[in-house]
């Protein structure tokens, strides 16, 4: 890829920040239903570490440009193109790339909300269902159609995050026909937490993303963290072990204490992240 392509490709990632601790992370490569590219996997993960060490970034939404939400990998660029892998080595180092941005977006120190309208594919659905919420439009449709091309549809992270979604069994269904996922059901399933009309999947995915950006940064973040880490608990005494560790220090935060005295008072907290 030249290097007027890259620096193309590196500006289809745009963050802006809102306000009360909102980011919207925006895909805007819509020519080409913001299929990802190297660079734009290479700028993603740039952005997240970034807004990850942003303390004022609570919560980050996920959007797109255009019909689509994300068709998944560029195969005519990434695969056809110039610098296309050679060989397993090559092969697998592409494919890590690809996954790490899904791992990252899962395991950001923020909330993802992911405002979903039109096809998301492949790494697009990987995307989708790394995010912890889900808000979609009536036309989004989830896909991962590997399975049909002689691939595996178990790869960016779908093979983890979908049955803990949707249940096992349907999961296997899903991916092991490669069939589509309409808005309908996918809300009925529990895959989407709301559906909207056309074209108000964002501004729905702000308004979850700014309710849950009025608590308290230490809240968010461990919300999160305890409810990932508890998906996988060994035992329910691990589970609420680790509950009770993050409880703990949380009754020692200033911001417990301002929650307490706002109660008191009838008023809303103000909270600092201490």
């Amino acid at each position: 890829m030249g290097d007027e392509a890259m620096i193309a490709d590196e500006t289809m990632i745009a963050a802006e920040t809102l306000s009360d601790g909102v980011t919207v992370l925006t895909l805007n490569r819509p020519q080409s239903a913001n299929a990802l590219t190297l660079p734009m996997v290479a700028k993603f993960r740039e952005t997240i570490a970034r807004l990850n060490a942003d303390v004022g970034v609570r919560v980050v939404v996920l959007a797109a440009q255009g019909k689509a939400f994300c068709a998944g990998l560029d195969l005519k660029e990434v695969l056809m193109g110039e610098d296309a892998p050679e060989g397993p080595i090559e092969n697998m180092e592409l494919q890590e790339r690809f996954s790490g941005l899904m791992r990252e977006v899962a395991e950001a120190r923020f909330p993802v909300v992911a405002a979903i309208e039109g096809a998301a594919v492949g790494a697009g659905m990987g995307l989708a269902v790394g995010a912890d919420i889900r808000v979609a439009g009536p036309g989004a449709r989830f896909l991962n159609g590997a399975v049909r091309i002689g691939l595996s549809a178990g790869e960016c992270g779908i093979s983890y995050h979908l049955p803990r979604l949707i249940g096992s069994g349907r999961a296997a269904e899903v991916m092991l026909t490669g069939r589509p996922v309409d808005a309908a059901e996918a809300h009925a399933i529990g895959l989407v937490t709301t559906l909207t009309e056309a074209g108000g999947a964002l501004d729905a995915a702000i308004a979850v993303a700014r309710q849950i950006a009025e608590n308290s940064p230490y809240a968010i973040k461990h919300t999160k963290q305890v409810m990932r880490a508890n998906i996988d608990a060994p035992s329910l005494g691990a589970a609420i072990e680790l509950e009770n560790h993050v409880q703990c220090l949380a009754l020692g935060t200033d911001d417990f204490r301002e929650a307490c005295a706002a109660f008191a008072e009838k008023r809303k907290p103000r909270f600092v992240g201490r």
